[in-house]
C-alpha cells in the first residue's frame, strides 16, 4: 500500500487466500485492504494517537439512512451525549477530493448534524467546522482536540 501523509503506525495484517486483511482496533476484527480502508485505518490511528480521542466514542462504517436510501458512513467520533462532534469521509489515495466528496459528506450531515466534518484521501485532508446558523463550513487548519464539556 501506500504510503499516506499521516504518521508512521504499527498495523497487523493476515493474509487468508491471497487477500491481505488489516485489523480494525474499533470493530475488533480483521478488514480486507482496500485503498479505501487503507486511509481509513490511518484516520482511526491518527485520532487515537494524535488527537487523543477515545476509543469507545469512535464508530466505524455503519448505516445510515438518507431519504429512504441506505448509505454507510466511514468513521464517526460522538461526544458524550450521544450527539456526533465528528463524521469523517474517507476516499481511496487516487480518488481526488472534489465539489462532489463535499457534497457528499454534507448530504450525510444533515442527518446526522456533527459539530465537525473531515474529508480525506490520505494525502489530502481537509477540516471544517459547521456553522449552522450562518449554513455555512469553516475550513480549519486541523481537528480540534477532543475534550469533555462539563
Amino acid at each position: 500500500m501506500q504510503k499516506l501523509n499521516f504518521p508512521n503506525y504499527t498495523f497487523r495484517f493476515k493474509n487468508s487466500e491471497n487477500k491481505v486483511a488489516i485489523f480494525d482496533e474499533i470493530r475488533k476484527k480483521f478488514i480486507l485492504l482496500t485503498p479505501e480502508e487503507w486511509v481509513r485505518q490511518h484516520v482511526v490511528h491518527y485520532l487515537l494517537n494524535e488527537k487523543k480521542y477515545p476509543k469507545s466514542y469512535i464508530n466505524v462504517e455503519k448505516v445510515l439512512k438518507i431519504n429512504r436510501l441506505t448509505k454507510r458512513y466511514d468513521v464517526v467520533v460522538f461526544n458524550p451525549d450521544g450527539s456526533i462532534f465528528l463524521l469523517i469521509e474517507c476516499k481511496a489515495p487516487q480518488v481526488t477530493i472534489t465539489q462532489n466528496t463535499f457534497d457528499q459528506i454534507a448530504r450525510y450531515n444533515m442527518t446526522l448534524n456533527a459539530n465537525y466534518m473531515m474529508v480525506t484521501n490520505g494525502l489530502n485532508h481537509y477540516f471544517c467546522h459547521m456553522d449552522y446558523e450562518q449554513e455555512k463550513y469553516n475550513f480549519l487548519r486541523e481537528l480540534p482536540e477532543f475534550t469533555i464539556s462539563r
